[in-house]
């Protein structure tokens, strides 16, 4: 299991950063990559992991809660509903946590290993893995959440002050 741990790409790897290509052609080639995934996210005590994680630019993403491993090929939140802040950590960033904005419901359209079209609806802790997951096909990490929430955070602050000479109006 050592070298499955080797295999996992840390930040700043640039490939992290990338968009990841959909997958043409849901073959026995994808069937090696998901194999690989999971042994790397099982030998990193993962929960969840996304083929740009591994080195590999396409829209393949694993999860394990538990369950068994669900593989989600190409991807794509068609819809969502609620928000809600939680702590999240990530394997391409260890030692970090940061505090991640994320819909509490979410509606997923995608394939499975069979090639079969599916639209899992997920709520709470599946929810947020696989936004995490997704997130890292788009190119986007943990880190870039940090800025956005920290001034959403500090414009509500402001907007509720009731010192606030105004109360009316934005601030951007």
């Amino acid at each position: 299991m050592v070298g499955y741990r080797m295999e996992l790409r840390i930040y700043p790897d640039p490939i992290l950063e990338k968009k990841a290509q959909p997958v043409e052609n849901i073959d026995g080639g994808v069937k090696v990559i998901a194999d690989r995934m999971a042994k790397v996210m099982h030998a990193n005590r993962g929960i969840g992991l996304a083929a740009p994680q591994i080195g590999i630019l396409s829209r393949i993403l694993i999860v394990n809660l538990g369950e068994g491993c669900r593989v989600l090929i190409n991807p794509e939140i068609v819809g969502g509903e609620d928000e809600s802040v939680m702590e999240e950590g990530c394997l391409s960033l260890p030692t970090i946590k940061v505090p991640v904005k994320r819909m509490e419901k979410i509606f997923i359209q995608g394939w499975n290993m069979e090639s079969k079209e599916v639209k899992p609806e997920l709520a709470g802790l599946p929810a947020r893995v696989y936004q995490h997951e997704i997130d890292h096909l788009q190119g986007i990490l943990i880190i870039h959440h940090i800025f956005r929430l920290e001034k959403e955070l500090l414009i509500k602050t402001i907007m509720e002050d009731p010192r606030r000479p105004y109360n009316k109006g934005t601030i951007s």
